[in-house]
């Protein structure tokens, strides 16, 4: 298993119960899984577009992305029921860990003026979405490589009940939020 699944399994659960006063280990919150998505409308006009954004997706993930078609026609978009219009790849188990890792330590440092992320993201259920407008920010990507820039949507689903219990997950798995950092470098 990856460095940040032993390091959540020996002290984040522990710290986890401590903080949110929790004595069953059971119901200790965890991550579920992760869904890393890319809507491409463009598709619709440049049949590339997914082949191109699924091989990089691919490459960002270490897993085959699903294509996603419309669901119903929509004749002011020009969209035909069954029609390529994204992809998405949902990550679980070793995996899944071993993207968040990847994600808190390299890829969020590499983000241009990046401050910490947003609590905004929390859906008051216990999951957490954020978007990214770049797909270079990932080290697979090569810029040269790159067609056009396209940004993507990462939702970390947990078993939290709340806000609350899911923030502390996501911080224990190294998610840098805003109000947190400013806290750390003594800001009120």
């Amino acid at each position: 298993m990856s460095n940040l699944y032993k390091q959540y399994q020996e002290e984040g659960k522990k710290k986890l119960a401590h903080d949110l006063s929790i004595k069953n280990v059971m119901a200790i919150p965890r991550l579920k899984k992760v869904v890393v998505n890319i809507g491409l409308g463009e598709a619709l006009v440049n049949k590339k577009a997914i082949e191109t954004m699924n091989a990089q997706l691919s490459a960002i993930c270490g897993q085959k992305p699903v294509v996603c078609v419309a669901k119903h026609d929509i004749s002011s978009f020009k969209l035909r029921r069954g029609e390529p219009i994204g992809l998405k790849v949902t990550l679980r188990e070793k995996r899944m860990y071993d993207f968040v890792e990847k994600f808190v330590k390299i890829v969020l440092p590499r983000i241009r003026d990046f401050r910490g992320i947003s609590d905004s993201g929390l859906d008051g259920k216990g999951n957490y979405t954020l978007g990214l407008s770049e797909q270079i920010v990932f080290p697979e990507i090569e810029y040269s490589q790159v067609d056009k820039i396209r940004g993507l949507e990462i939702t970390f689903v947990t078993s939290a009940k709340n806000n609350k219990e899911a923030k502390r997950l996501l911080e224990v798995l190294g998610m840098p939020f805003a109000r947190s950092m400013e806290r750390a470098q003594g800001k009120p």
